[in-house]
């Protein structure tokens, strides 16, 4: 057991809506009985791609002692279970992230997704 950072799941905010799910790239989040749920700790690396989503503000970071992430986890969850996702879309032109590279930004407390075409627009004005 270490010491770090993972993501926590508020269950009486969480609506169940999912958005928080395909951005862990790692696949820790899943929905479980209608609400979002880390799955396996060593999954969550902390990163908190997905609290930015949530319309709801359900998701946090905690330090608390817990497995260490595993990339190998990782590893042998991707071939193991098909990836199902709710593609993100930007936020400025809609483009989808099957389409576009998108990145998440935060802006005076703002969470969305961005594509490469209309970041510089946001950055420059």
């Amino acid at each position: 057991m270490v010491l770090r950072s993972i993501v926590k799941v508020d269950e009486e905010l969480c609506n169940g809506c999912g958005v928080c799910i395909s951005p862990c790239a790692e696949g820790a989040l899943a929905l479980v009985d209608g609400k979002a749920k880390v799955i396996r700790d060593e999954l969550c690396d902390g990163a908190g791609f997905c609290m930015g989503l949530c319309p709801v503000g359900a998701l946090s970071l905690e330090i608390r002692e817990t497995e260490s992430f595993s990339e190998q986890a990782v590893e042998e969850l991707k071939k193991s279970a098909p990836r199902h996702y709710i593609a993100q879309h930007c936020n400025s032109c809609r483009i989808s992230e099957d389409e576009a590279y998108l990145l998440p930004i935060k802006h005076q407390g703002d969470s969305q997704w961005v594509c490469t075409r209309c970041l510089p627009r946001l950055i420059h004005g």
